[in-house]
C-alpha cells in the first residue's frame, strides 16, 4: 500500500487536469515509469481515481486517460451569513448535487444554528440519494474572525454567543469527516479567483452586505495572516466619523457603510429597511435616500480601499455581497474613492468588476477548499484509511 505522502502530488495533478496520462505524470514529477505505475494502480485500487478513454497518440499504443473518481467522497457547505444561509452538497470533482438559501439569524447560540444547518444539509443528501457515511469535508464559512487552525470563532461582533466555540467539535460527532471553519469572505475570494480569476495573482474581494469584509488571494493563494484575522477591512475607522460598532469601538466602517447601518439609517427616516437586501431593494427600485445612502458608503469604502491598494497593489478588485446588484451606484463610488486616493502606479492595472458568482461564490470556494484539503497528504491519509 503506498502511502499518502507518495500518492498526493501524483492525485493533486488529475484532479487538476495538468497530467491525466501515466506518460505525462512521470514526466511532471520526474518519476520514473515504474513507479508512477504503482502509484496509479493503488489509486485505482482505492477507488480514487478512474482510467477511462484514450489520450491522443504520438505513436504506438494509445495511453489511457486518469481523472479523479467523483463518487470517491462527498463535501457538505454551510455558507451562514448574518442573516441568510447557502447549503450545497458536492461530489470530489467538484460537481454539485444539490444546493438551498435560506434565511436565519445567526446571533444564536452555535449548537442551535449547526443543528438546524446539519438538518438543511442533510435534507440536500437525501434529495441527492446519498448517504451521510459518504461525507468526507464539511466546510463551514462564518461571518467572523476565524482562526483557521482550529475552526473557532474569536470576538465575531456579528455573532458574540460563538466566540471560543470549536464548530468542528459540533460535526465530529455526527460524520467521519474533516471540518474546515474559515470566514465567508474568504471563502467567496477563493471561489471568484478559482473560477473567474485563476490567472491573476493578486486580487481583493469585498463583501458588500450586512457587514464589510474582504478575501485576498496573494500570489495566487489565499491569505488569512498569522492569525486568520487578515482583511477584516470592516473595522477601519472612518476618519470624522465616530458611529458605535457592534466591536466595542466607533468610527468603524461597518458602522457607517455596512448594510445594518443603512438599513437603521433609512429606518430612522422613515422607511421599511430591517436589513442590507432591504437596502438593495430600495436602491434598485430608486428609492432617492437608499440610492443617497449607498452612494455614501460606496465613498468610504473607496477611500479604505485606496489605502490597501496603495500597500498591496492588487490586480482586481471583486465586488460582491447583497449589495453587488447595485453596480451603478456602489461600484461607481468605490472606484471614484479609490481613483481619487490611491498611487497612480498601484492602480494601472487595478480592475474593479462585480462578482461572477454573485451568491455563489462562498460555496464554489468552500468546495475548493474542501478539495484542496482532501487531495492533500493530510487528506488523503483520511481518505485511505476510511476506505481501509
Amino acid at each position: 500500500m503506498k502511502s499518502a505522502e507518495a500518492l498526493s502530488p501524483l492525485l493533486q495533478r488529475i484532479a487538476q487536469g495538468s497530467a491525466t496520462t501515466r506518460a505525462e505524470l512521470a514526466r511532471v514529477t520526474r518519476l520514473s515509469r515504474s513507479s508512477v505505475s504503482q502509484r496509479v494502480d493503488a489509486l485505482l485500487d482505492n477507488g480514487l481515481v478512474i482510467e477511462e478513454g484514450t489520450a491522443p497518440s504520438s505513436g504506438g499504443r494509445p495511453a489511457l486517460r486518469l481523472r479523479i473518481n467523483a463518487e470517491a467522497a462527498l463535501i457538505l457547505v454551510a455558507d451562514l451569513g448574518a442573516t441568510r444561509a447557502r447549503f450545497a452538497v458536492s461530489d470530489l470533482a467538484g460537481a454539485e448535487l444539490g444546493s438551498s438559501d435560506q434565511g436565519q439569524d445567526i446571533d444564536q447560540e452555535p449548537a442551535k444554528v449547526l443543528a438546524w444547518a446539519d438538518g438543511q444539509l442533510r435534507m440536500l443528501l437525501d434529495r441527492a440519494g446519498r448517504q451521510p457515511a459518504d461525507v468526507r469535508a464539511i466546510v463551514v464559512g462564518l461571518p467572523a474572525p476565524v482562526q483557521f487552525a482550529t475552526g473557532t470563532a474569536i470576538k465575531p461582533p456579528l455573532m458574540p454567543r460563538w466566540d471560543g466555540y470549536r464548530v468542528p467539535g459540533y460535526f465530529a460527532e455526527r460524520y467521519a469527516a474533516v471540518t474546515l471553519v474559515d470566514n465567508d469572505v474568504n471563502l467567496m475570494a477563493l471561489g471568484e479567483h478559482r473560477a473567474t480569476y485563476p490567472g491573476l495573482e493578486h486580487l481583493l474581494f469585498i463583501k458588500a452586505g450586512t457587514g464589510i469584509g474582504c478575501g485576498i488571494i496573494v500570489s495566487g493563494h489565499l491569505h488569512r495572516g498569522a492569525d486568520g484575522a487578515a482583511g477584516d477591512v470592516g473595522h477601519i475607522h472612518v476618519p470624522g466619523c465616530d458611529a458605535p460598532c457592534r466591536c466595542g469601538n466607533t468610527g468603524c466602517l461597518e458602522a457607517v457603510a455596512g448594510g445594518q447601518a443603512m438599513a437603521s439609517h433609512l429606518t430612522a427616516k422613515g422607511l421599511a429597511a430591517a436589513t442590507a437586501r432591504d437596502v438593495a431593494s430600495l436602491a434598485t427600485r430608486g428609492d432617492t435616500l437608499a440610492r443617497q445612502e449607498v452612494r455614501a458608503a460606496a465613498q468610504h469604502i473607496g477611500e479604505v480601499l485606496a489605502a490597501i491598494v496603495s500597500f498591496a497593489n492588487p490586480s482586481a478588485i471583486v465586488v460582491g455581497g447583497s449589495l453587488a446588484q447595485l453596480d451603478d451606484v456602489l461600484l461607481s463610488g468605490i472606484r471614484a474613492g479609490i481613483h481619487a486616493r490611491a498611487l497612480p502606479l498601484a492602480q494601472r492595472s487595478l480592475r474593479i468588476e462585480t462578482s461572477t458568482l454573485g451568491e455563489r461564490a462562498g460555496t464554489v470556494g468552500a468546495i475548493a477548499l474542501a478539495q484542496d484539503r482532501l487531495l492533500s497528504e493530510e487528506g488523503l491519509d483520511h481518505l485511505l484509511r476510511i476506505r481501509r
